[in-house]
C-alpha cells in the first residue's frame, strides 16, 4: 500500500489538467466575426481564472490581454452597462485623484464598441472637485495568436510575433492574423512582448478629459464575413408586440444578438447566415443555422432562404470518408483550417459533413421558407439541391440498410454522435451504458418523414415529370409504420419513443427530450403526440426552466451534464415549435412560461445551455459555466415563444 503522504506529494507535483475556458461571468461585446470577453472592470487578461479573455477575429485570438491603468490612482469598477450586443460601458472611481469629501468626484467610463475586425473604446475622464489633476493612462495590450480550438481546450500556443512601431501606432503579426494599434496622442511603444500606448491628461477643475484608441484586425485566412446588410427587423418594435413584459425584454436582446451574429461567405456575400454561437462557433453549421433560421422564421424569411442557398454551394458531392462527405448531404461545419480536439482525439477537417441531421432539416427548412413566402423563382434555384437531398435521404443516410438514417464514424477521428447532442456519452440506456453505432436518433426519424412529404410537395409544385413524388410519399409512409413497430418503449416512467436503435437494432430506452422533436412531423399520430407532451411536462423532465435533455429517472442524469440532464433553450423551443404545429397551444404556452423563468433569470440573454436543476430548489436557473453565451438557436427560441403567446 502506497502512504497517503506520497499520494499527496504525487498529486501536488503533476501539472494541472487543461481545463476549458468558464464563460458564465465573462462580458462579451461582439459583431461576428470578432468578439472580445473581458472581466468586469473591462481589462482583458486580468487573473489567471480568465481563460477565455481575449480580442478574438475568426479562429484566432490576436489579444491575450488588455489592461488600462491611470498613474497616481487604482482604478476601483462599479458598474458594468451592455448597449446591446456590441457596446459595453464600464464605469470606474478614481479615488487616488479625489479630493478628501466623502462622495466619489473623479471617475473614470471605459466605452467599448466591437465592430467585424475592429475595436474601439473611449476613455473618459470626469471630474467634480475644484481643483486641476494631472494623470497618465496607460494601455497595454499582449499579442498571442493562439487558435480558438486551442483556447477552447485549455492548450492555447501563443505563435510568434512581429511587431512595427510607427509614431501613434503599432502593427502586430502572428502569421496570417495580424492586428494595428492606432493611438491618437499618445506615446506608442513596445516592452517585452507587449505594446504600450501612454497619455498624458490635463484634468480642469469640474472638468472632463477624453482618449480614444482602435485596434484593426485582419486574417487572410478567414472564412467568413460579416453580413453586408441591416438587419431587416426593428428590434423594439417586436419586443413592443410581446404579450408579456418578459419576453419583450428577451425578444429585443434576442434579436440584437441575431443581428451581431450574421455572417456570409466570401464568394456570396449577400447571402447571409447565422453564426452558431460564440466563443467557439462563429462560422456556418449546418443544423445551427438551419434551426436558428427555421425557428426565426416567423420574423424573417429573408436569412432562410440565404442560409438554404450557402448550405446548397457547398452540398456533397462524391463519397469521402475522411470529410464524412456523401452526395446530396449537407454539410455540418466550415472552418478556415482542420479542427483538433487535444485529449479527445478528435480531428475535423475544414469542410466536415459528419451530420445526419442537416439533410432532412434543409429540405425541411426549404419548404417551410416556401409557405412563408421564399420567392418562387429562389425555391426553383434550389431543386438541383433539393433532389440531391432528397436521393441521399433514401439511398445513402441508411448505412445498414434497415430502414433508418442512421450514422457512424467511419474512421474514427470525427464526431461519435452526429446528431445535436454530439458529445461522446449523449446516447444511454437507462442504467447509464453507452449506446454503440450505427446509431439511428428516433428524431432523425421524424424529420426525414417530414423531408420526404415536404420534398414531394415542393416537386409537386416546381418540379417536372421525371420527379417521382409518389415514390417519396410511399417510402415516408414506410417509415412511420417502421418507425411505430421499432421505437416505442415501456418504462417505470411511461410509454414513449425511445432515444435511438443501437447497433442491434434494440431501442435504447432513455427518456430524454428527443422525443419532443418529433412533435408536428407527423411521424406520430395525434393522441402518441398528447402522450408525449404530458411525458415533457411532467416534473422528471420539465425542470420549470424548461425541457431537461435526460430525465431524472435515468442512470445517467446529471443536472450539468452537456447532454445528459442539462436544459438547452433550443431543445426545448423545438418542442413549443412541435406542439404549435401538432395543436398543442396550452402545452406549448406551459413550456414556454418556463423558458421566460429562465430567460428572466439570465437577465434576458440566455446562455446555449443550463443546469436541470429544478425551479422548486432554485428561484433562478443555475448556469452551466461553459455554455456559449449568445447562441442563435438560443437567441431564435424567443420568436418561437412570441408564436406560442400570440396565439
Amino acid at each position: 500500500m502506497t502512504h497517503p503522504i506520497t499520494d499527496i506529494d504525487n498529486r501536488a507535483e503533476a501539472p494541472p489538467r487543461p481545463l476549458q475556458p468558464l464563460l458564465s461571468d465573462a462580458i462579451i461585446a461582439l459583431r461576428a466575426p470578432t468578439q472580445v470577453w473581458s472581466g468586469r472592470s473591462g481589462d482583458i487578461g486580468d487573473a489567471a481564472i480568465d481563460a477565455i479573455d481575449g480580442v478574438y477575429h475568426g479562429d484566432v485570438r490576436h489579444l491575450r490581454s488588455l489592461a488600462l491603468t491611470c498613474e497616481g490612482s487604482t482604478i476601483e469598477w462599479i458598474s458594468v452597462a451592455p448597449d446591446g450586443p456590441s457596446r459595453v460601458v464600464f464605469g470606474g472611481l478614481l479615488r487616488g485623484l479625489d479630493d478628501p469629501t466623502p462622495d466619489p468626484k473623479v471617475r473614470i467610463l471605459r466605452e467599448r464598441r466591437v465592430d467585424a475586425g475592429r475595436i474601439t473604446e473611449t476613455w473618459t475622464l470626469r471630474s467634480q472637485i475644484a481643483e486641476a489633476r494631472t494623470t497618465d493612462l496607460v494601455l497595454r495590450v499582449t499579442p498571442d495568436f493562439a487558435l480558438l480550438h486551442e483556447v477552447k481546450s485549455g492548450v492555447d500556443r501563443p505563435r510568434e510575433t512581429r511587431v512595427d512601431v510607427t509614431g501613434a501606432s503599432a502593427t502586430v503579426a502572428g502569421g496570417s492574423p495580424s492586428f494595428t494599434l492606432t493611438a491618437p496622442g499618445a506615446r506608442v511603444s513596445q516592452d517585452d512582448g507587449q505594446v504600450v500606448a501612454a497619455w498624458h491628461l490635463d484634468l480642469d477643475p469640474r472638468g472632463s478629459a477624453s482618449v480614444e484608441w482602435s485596434i484593426e484586425l485582419a486574417d487572410a485566412a478567414l472564412v467568413v464575413q460579416t453580413a453586408a446588410s441591416a438587419a431587416p427587423w426593428n428590434a423594439a418594435s417586436v419586443a413592443a408586440s410581446a404579450p408579456d413584459p418578459r419576453l419583450g425584454r428577451w425578444l429585443e436582446t434576442a434579436l440584437g444578438d441575431l443581428d451581431a451574429l450574421r455572417l456570409a461567405l466570401p464568394g456570396a456575400p449577400g447571402d447571409e447566415f447565422y453564426a452558431a454561437g460564440a466563443p467557439w462557433f462563429f462560422t456556418l453549421f449546418g443544423r445551427d443555422s438551419i434551426w436558428a433560421a427555421r425557428l426565426a422564421l416567423p420574423l424573417d424569411v429573408r436569412v432562410a432562404a440565404s442560409t438554404l442557398r450557402v448550405l446548397a454551394r457547398l452540398q456533397g458531392e462524391h463519397d469521402d470518408p475522411a470529410t464524412a462527405q456523401e452526395p446530396g448531404k449537407i454539410l455540418h461545419e466550415l472552418r478556415g483550417s482542420a479542427l483538433e480536439i487535444p485529449g479527445e482525439g478528435i480531428v475535423l477537417p475544414p469542410l466536415y459533413y459528419g451530420s445526419v441531421d442537416s439533410t432532412p432539416l434543409w429540405i425541411c427548412l426549404l419548404a417551410d421558407a416556401w409557405r412563408a413566402g421564399m420567392p418562387h423563382d429562389e425555391v426553383r434555384d434550389l431543386l438541383p439541391a433539393l433532389r440531391g437531398a432528397l436521393t441521399w435521404l433514401r439511398e445513402s443516410g441508411d448505412s445498414d440498410g434497415d430502414g433508418f438514417l442512421d450514422y457512424i464514424d467511419r474512421l474514427g477521428t470525427g464526431l461519435a454522435n452526429q446528431g445535436w447532442k454530439d458529445s461522446g456519452d449523449s446516447i444511454q440506456w437507462r442504467d447509464g451504458r453507452l449506446a454503440e453505432g450505427p446509431i439511428a436518433l428516433c428524431e432523425v426519424q421524424g424529420y426525414a418523414y417530414e423531408a420526404a412529404l415536404a420534398g414531394a410537395d415542393l416537386l409537386d409544385a416546381f418540379g417536372d415529370d421525371t420527379d417521382n413524388t409518389a415514390a417519396l410519399r410511399t417510402w415516408a409512409a414506410d417509415l412511420k409504420t417502421r418507425f411505430a413497430e421499432a421505437y416505442w418503449v415501456e418504462t417505470p416512467e411511461g410509454r414513449y419513443p425511445a432515444i435511438a436503435l443501437d447497433h442491434a437494432k434494440h431501442p435504447v430506452d432513455t427518456l430524454t427530450s428527443n422525443i419532443g422533436h418529433l412533435l408536428g412531423t407527423g411521424i406520430l399520430d395525434a393522441d402518441d403526440e398528447r402522450r408525449i407532451a404530458d411525458l415533457l411536462l411532467g416534473p422528471s423532465v420539465s425542470s420549470g426552466f424548461g425541457i431537461r435533455t435526460m430525465s431524472t429517472g435515468a442512470e445517467g442524469y446529471w443536472p450539468l451534464s452537456y447532454h445528459g440532464g442539462s436544459v438547452w433553450v433550443h431543445d426545448t423551443a423545438i418542442t413549443v415549435h412541435g406542439m404549435l404545429r401538432a395543436g398543442l397551444g396550452d402545452q406549448a404556452r406551459t413550456v414556454v412560461d418556463g423558458l421566460l423563468n429562465a430567460a428572466e433569470g439570465f437577465d434576458y440573454r440566455v446562455p446555449e445551455l443550463h443546469s436541470g436543476d429544478p425551479s422548486t430548489e432554485s428561484s433562478v436557473p443555475t448556469p452551466y459555466p461553459a455554455a456559449c453565451r449568445p447562441q442563435a438557436w438560443s437567441a431564435a427560441a424567443a420568436i418561437t415563444c412570441l408564436q406560442a403567446l400570440s396565439r
